[in-house]
């Protein structure tokens, strides 16, 4: 019981001295317990995050400028990601203490940034700072970033699906959705989905991985699971131009389905999507039956699973 206390005693310092960017300290207590405890589980996971995270330090000595740092520190955290489906072991407080590490020196470089750099990149280092700032907890600093960012770059799918990530971890639910739906439907592909945090998101992605092999259009499917879910079921009338720009994209995804068929299986994801905006929209307006009823035979004769769910 002695050494299991010193060993618990050791993780929750490495886990501070993470939290306060001392990744050495850290490593040293993790090292310490190990000797104490060579089979305990946290321990080791703690040991080999430690290990990922000094090597990455020590490529940051390769980087000239503060803003590169930050930005790999960023890159590398996806990387981290892939790095713990790999390992054994799911210890949240070592996960929320690595991501306080990552993102605390990534935001201690970004403000380091000289003064002229920050104002060239504008918008874009609003959103660095927003994206920090939401994985480190500080969430409502982090919208001030995010939503000045995004009104500078409205049509930006990055920027909005991170807003939408801080407000849903803020409890504006209704928000999120709304704000995920049309990120997911400007460019799925452009969207960090390693960085999104929020249960509602999360349990979305996990849906889609669990119901879709193809992982190589995982961002593309995921709005249409979001339309299955109800998470992103809310009518909302069109305007003239976004009508006309949504007819056009559809026409042009048949087309070339119907040209190549061989791009079937990459192009339907964006193509059902586009079909359930349509009926959104039909829904928004009170338009007439016999619409809907052809737009529904589209996702029929399109991908027969979908449509089954989707009428379930």
């Amino acid at each position: 019981m002695q050494y299991q206390d010193r060993v618990s005693s050791l993780l929750a310092s490495g886990y501070e001295c993470l939290k306060n960017a001392d990744l050495g300290s850290a490593s040293k207590a993790f090292d310490q317990a190990m000797h104490d405890d060579f089979d305990n589980p946290e321990v080791l996971f703690a040991m080999k995050c430690a290990q990922f995270w000094n090597g990455i330090l020590k490529e940051l000595g390769g980087l000239e400028t503060a803003l590169g740092k930050g930005d790999r520190i960023v890159a590398r955290w996806k990387s981290f990601q892939d790095f713990l489906s790999r390992i054994p072991g799911d210890f949240e407080k070592a996960l929320y203490a690595f991501k306080r590490l990552a993102f605390g020196l990534a935001l201690d470089f970004y403000l380091s940034v000289p003064d002229e750099v920050k104002t060239s990149l504008g918008a874009e280092f609003d959103f660095r700072l927003g994206r920090c700032r939401k994985a480190l907890g500080d969430y409502e600093t982090a919208l001030q970033h995010l939503e000045r960012a995004a009104k500078f770059k409205k049509d930006d799918a990055r920027y909005m699906a991170e807003l939408a990530d801080c407000q849903a971890l803020s409890g504006e639910q209704r928000i999120s959705k709304t704000l995920f739906r049309e990120a997911f439907f400007i460019a799925p592909d452009k969207i960090d989905l390693e960085l999104l945090e929020s249960d509602m998101i999360r349990k979305l992605i996990q849906r889609t991985e669990e119901s879709r092999k193809e992982l190589k259009e995982l961002a593309e499917w995921i709005p249409v699971y979001g339309e299955l879910s109800g998470l992103f079921g809310l009518p909302r009338e069109l305007t003239p131009s976004e009508r006309s720009r949504l007819t056009s994209s559809m026409f042009q995804l048949e087309n070339d389905i119907r040209e190549n068929p061989s791009l079937e299986q990459s192009l339907k994801p964006r193509l059902l999507n586009r079909y359930f905006w349509l009926l959104r929209h039909y829904e928004a307006t009170g338009a007439e039956q016999a619409k809907l009823e052809k737009t529904l035979q589209k996702i029929r004769l399109l991908d027969e699973n979908i449509f089954k769910q989707y009428e379930s």
